[in-house]
């Protein structure tokens, strides 16, 4: 079957990044939110960091104007029947992705894929919430999407060989590097970087370093483009415990274990670049750490 038409659930910063790498690979998207306001925050993203892709030389200004002409919008999912395949890249919360599948899956035609954009929870536990496991995949992509070029393609029990030979042609066709994943908790990425994004906090909670020291000992020492807790906080501190939880919950080993100054960040609603404050402060005209 020839993908012609995507749908993306979720206009956040995952969404909205598939959508954009999507329309400039020729698909046509619908982009669904429960939002308005995110939805028009999620074109002026898109046009935003197409403008930029076109001011660096990577893309001409007519692949601006012709991925922006094939994004459409809805707080629905009605023209979901359309899509040949549909994504769902809504929060890191398997009940919250669980209530989509649910609303999602009597919309679609009965010969529609289906994929998750999840980081961290069983493809195969979230395949048998709905009425087509074997057209079910877990399509990770790396986060910014228009300039990461990876994407993890994670199989659940029951996903047919068909729906991976599909995922693998529309990750090619996006410009992505696919590596495929067992269905274990947090696959490959995040299973080795989440440990360590946490292991730097507990080197805070701890005093070992403050937040500006461990992150230029990693950038330095290291050779890291960014700083674990500078890191974190681009990632979300919310997605970093829920994937820890993930891990700790899956695989029931102490070393996953959250840090509890982590837990006491994501409580206090500091999640990071998102609301402006995290292990930096970023209402100023420059991040301070917090701590």
């Amino acid at each position: 079957m020839t993908i012609q038409r995507i749908g993306v659930v979720g206009a956040g910063q995952m969404g909205n990044g598939i959508a954009h790498v999507c329309a400039l690979a020729g698909y046509e998207v619908r982009l669904s939110d429960i939002s308005r306001a995110q939805l028009e925050h999620a074109l002026e993203t898109i046009e935003a960091n197409l403008s930029r892709q076109v001011a660096r030389g990577l893309i001409k200004d007519e692949d601006r104007e012709k991925a922006m002409r094939l994004i459409t919008t809805e707080t629905g999912m009605e023209s979901f029947k359309e899509v040949d395949l549909a994504i769902e890249a809504v929060t890191e919360d398997e009940q919250t992705k669980r209530k989509v599948f649910i609303e999602l899956c009597p919309k679609l035609n009965s010969t529609a894929y289906l994929a998750t954009n999840t980081s961290s929870i069983s493809v195969t536990r979230l395949a048998a919430a709905t009425d087509r496991p074997e057209r079910f995949i877990g399509l990770h992509f790396m986060n910014p999407v228009p300039v990461m070029k990876l994407v993890e393609l994670i199989r659940g029990i029951a996903t047919s060989e068909e729906t991976y030979q599909m995922a693998n042609e529309v990750a090619k066709k996006l410009g992505k590097v696919a590596a495929n994943s067992e269905d274990f908790p947090a696959f490959i990425v995040n299973r080795i970087l989440l440990p360590m994004i946490n292991e730097a906090v507990y080197t805070l909670y701890e005093g070992v370093g403050t937040v500006e020291a461990i992150d230029t000992a990693m950038r330095l020492g290291a050779n890291h483009p960014m700083g674990p807790l500078q890191l974190a906080d681009f990632i979300g501190l919310d997605t970093c415990l829920s994937i820890m939880q993930v891990l700790y919950e899956g695989l029931a080993d102490s070393k996953y274990r959250p840090c509890p100054l982590l837990v006491k960040y994501v409580e206090a609603g500091w999640l990071g670049r998102k609301a402006e404050r995290g292990f930096y402060d970023y209402r100023g005209e420059t991040p301070v750490p917090t701590r």
